[in-house]
């Protein structure tokens, strides 16, 4: 095999093995960076698994450059070129933007698992913009575009290989080139899933009717998905369809948050004696705090990390009390969590439009202030390559001891949003934020609850999970206490007001 210039690990270099053992069998030689055409009726699946450090998202970003060097074309969702009977493609997926974002920072044109189940309808006359941009076809002489404009473009696409986003920078609004959406009927080629513990069945069924081949990367100590009986579903595969990456390669040896994730796999190790692990990196690692109380600047961008349900709604709103929102209306800078699109089935045209700009359950939204009709938002989607939007939004803010939410103000129908100042450990897996803070009283209470999931202490499985979203830094928050913010809420980072929308009208 001609091994990449990165030096793997003995486990990541046999995984690499397996998997091109694997693409071989479908046809993609990776030895010899050969396409033969696909071949029908052949169908694999495999799982390549490990804790956080292990290096499964080195592993992927590598396979996905050895397939581009052998000929694959890579299906970005945003838009899906001419087909051709002897094409190979390969797309990269993860269960949500953020997590598609963590590997567009590594250079790999993820997508999420929704937009690869429907696929954009394009415009014949910007089809031809497309195609030229993805090698395919001669420059384009479109009427209304000038050569400026389409070199706006060219750079646009080299730079982050995103079709919508190149012809946004030419000037193009999403509805001036997308007439429409489908659910895909032909299957593609292969497949890699990033955060696939978070798959449910029906994800799972759905990626396997599209992909022969598939492969999913995943972390088997992380919470199972809510209805799955602390199932994943990679855990009914057979063995040999399975294959494990071990901690710790060199270049993470050294990271405290990593240690403390893996400690947790000790069965001997109760809370009490796990926190003054925590404490005693603390004292001498600034990458782990031991936090007297909950900062209150972080949860604007990062949300606390909670188990219980009551302990999220407490936090949120002793956020918005010492920032003195009106209970009327947002502030600009305040962090939502997308809950869902409340859209008869006649409008399920504008909830797949919703939800191809990034505003599918879960995601976290930033609120930059009303739009330009009674209901609308403007929004920044945190990981979505085109962030900024308007959208008709429905805003729940949950109360203390009180049954119904109160919405500040609403649309009739369109994306319904949580405040996400608070969220809880489960809703935060496949996301990774630069600092994190825990609320350990939560951990503490599950651990004194005495619950078990899948032969593992629950609270074990929430802080392996709470602390494997750090990556730069770790705050173990121990006291039910918030600080005062050392300044207004902002958007400053965002672009603010000044920042283009990608979508000049409300959608």
């Amino acid at each position: 095999m001609n091994a990449p210039a990165l030096v793997f690990s003995d486990d990541q270099a046999n995984a690499f093995d397996r998997v091109t053992e694997l693409l071989r069998g479908a046809g993609v030689d990776l030895d010899d960076g050969l396409c033969l055409p696909p071949r029908d009726g052949r169908a694999a699946v495999m799982a390549l698994l490990g804790k956080a450090g292990s290096g499964k998202t080195l592993l992927l970003a590598e396979l996905w450059k050895a397939l581009e060097t052998a000929g694959v074309e890579t299906i970005s969702g945003d838009y899906e070129g001419r087909r051709r009977k002897d094409r190979r493609t390969l797309a990269v997926l993860a269960p949500t933007n953020k997590a598609a974002s963590v590997l567009r920072m590594r250079g790999v044109p993820a997508t999420t698992i929704h937009r690869i189940l429907y696929t954009p309808v394009y415009d014949p006359e910007y089809e031809r913009i497309a195609e030229w941009l993805m090698g395919n076809g001669d420059r384009p002489e479109i009427e209304g575009l000038t050569d400026a404009a389409l070199d706006r473009a060219k750079l646009a696409y080299e730079g982050h290989k995103s079709i919508p986003a190149a012809l946004a920078a030419a000037g193009l609004r999403g509805s001036d080139f997308i007439t429409g959406w489908k659910r895909r009927e032909e299957p593609l080629d292969i497949g890699f899933v990033d955060e696939a513990s978070m798959l449910d069945d029906r994800q799972y069924e759905d990626l396997r009717e599209i992909f022969p081949t598939l492969l999913l990367f995943g972390d088997p100590a992380q919470l199972a998905p809510v209805n799955q009986s602390g199932q994943m579903v990679f855990d009914r595969l057979a063995e040999r369809q399975k294959l494990e990456l071990h901690r710790i390669h060199r270049q993470e040896a050294d990271n405290p948050i990593l240690d403390l994730a893996h400690a947790l796999a000790d069965p001997d190790i109760g809370f009490e004696q796990f926190e003054r692990m925590v404490e005693d990196r603390a004292s001498n690692d600034d990458r782990v705090v031991w936090g007297g109380r909950v900062e209150v600047d972080l949860m604007a961008r990062s949300p606390v990390l909670v188990w219980r349900n009551a302990t999220r709604i407490r936090l949120i709103n002793a956020f918005r009390a010492v920032h003195h929102a009106p209970e009327t209306e947002l502030l600009p800078g305040e962090p939502l969590i997308c809950d869902g699109i409340e859209l008869p089935l006649k409008h399920r045209k504008k909830r797949l439009d919703l939800e191809a700009r990034g505003l599918i359950k879960g995601a976290q939204v930033i609120y930059l202030g009303p739009g330009r009709k009674p209901g609308f938002s403007r929004l920044h989607v945190m990981g979505a390559i085109e962030p900024q939007v308007s959208a008709a939004s429905i805003v729940k803010i949950e109360k203390p001891d009180e049954q119904e939410p109160f919405i500040p103000f609403a649309a009739r129908m369109g994306a319904t949003f949580l405040h996400g100042a608070a969220v809880t450990i489960h809703k935060a897996q496949g996301s990774q934020w630069e600092q994190v803070q825990v609320f350990a009283p939560d951990l503490y209470a599950a651990a004194r609850a005495g619950r078990v999931e899948a032969g593992i202490p629950l609270w074990k499985r929430l802080a392996y999970v709470a602390i494997t979203r750090a990556s730069d830094r770790l705050y173990w928050v121990v006291r039910n206490r918030l600080a005062k913010p050392t300044g207004p809420l902002s958007i400053d980072d965002l672009g603010g007001d000044a920042a283009p929308l990608a979508l000049e009208g409300d959608t």
